[in-house]
């Protein structure tokens, strides 16, 4: 090309560099990337992202870590790419703590890209034991406007559960919901459940309103739990309520929490047993 005064420009030089990565030739694409730059062609976040994740391929992450420090002090701005294979590459190393501390100081200053979705790196964090560091970083990076994904917080909400910390999990659910994340109902209704196994079925209904007002509808299932719980802690008004609005909405109440009624509402004056025997005879 130079033979014939024909100057290549970024795009030819990215072509090539990735060419000479893929095909396991790492250190000549370095090389034509040094060159590139004497050249006066300035690199772009394709330049910068195909030798970054060239560096991980070669397990290279001191050097991989340094690119992308190159790539901020060069003026060039982080693509939701370049955080993805960062993220990635520090995780198969199995540096997961170092990833959440990159990504929280990326968002301290400001490099963190919009439409970033962290929910790789929750699920590396939960996946290795780490639901509680996980929950730091979500919280931090929602504080300062990148909000996560709706299956972000569900993975989260999952690690929070099987590491006992249910209160986060309670909590990290209200945020959603205020914020119009909506959860899939299978999360949802295991939060419902592990509130009413607690005795807290007052505070599992505020969220089943909570949840409609964010267009999050209970299915019977989420019925089924709260007369349970209910029926469980003694609130027979509050249980036949609910019964009735079930069955308004055409669920109908499973054997199990029939014979919860049967035992929680049997000196009830209303037609809600009635009803509920009339379908189970």
């Amino acid at each position: 090309m130079e033979k014939d005064r024909v100057k290549p420009d970024v795009c030819t030089f990215n072509t090539l560099i990735s060419g000479y990565c893929r095909n396991g030739n790492f250190e000549s694409g370095l090389k034509l990337f040094k060159e590139m730059k004497e050249k006066s062609c300035r690199p772009n976040v394709v330049s910068f992202n195909t030798l970054i994740q060239g560096f991980f391929r070669e397990r290279k992450v001191k050097e991989a870590i340094e690119m992308a420090n190159e790539m901020t002090q060069s003026g060039c701005q982080f693509s939701t790419v370049t955080c993805e294979i960062l993220v990635k590459g520090l995780c198969k190393e199995g540096q997961v703590l170092e990833a959440s501390d990159m990504i929280v100081d990326f968002c301290r200053k400001g490099l963190l890209p919009k439409g970033f979705d962290y929910c790789g790196l929750v699920e590396e964090l939960c996946g290795k034991g780490n639901a509680g560091r996980a929950f730091e970083v979500v919280n931090e990076l929602w504080m300062k406007g990148d909000v996560p994904s709706s299956i972000a917080c569900t993975t989260l909400i999952e690690g929070l559960r099987r590491s006992q910390r249910r209160e986060d999990s309670f909590g990290l659910m209200e945020k959603m919901l205020k914020d119009g994340i909506v959860p899939d109902i299978l999360t949802f209704n295991y939060l419902i459940q592990d509130l009413c196994d607690l005795g807290r079925t007052m505070d599992a209904n505020k969220f089943r309103l909570l949840a409609s007002a964010k267009g999050l509808e209970p299915d019977e299932v989420t019925y089924n739990i709260l007369v349970h719980g209910y029926t469980r802690d003694g609130r027979r008004k509050e249980g036949e309520n609910l019964v009735d609005e079930m069955l308004d909405k055409g669920y109908i109440p499973d054997i199990a929490t029939y014979n919860r009624l049967m035992d929680g509402l049997s000196n009830s004056t209303s037609s809600t047993l009635e009803k509920v025997s009339a379908i189970h005879r």
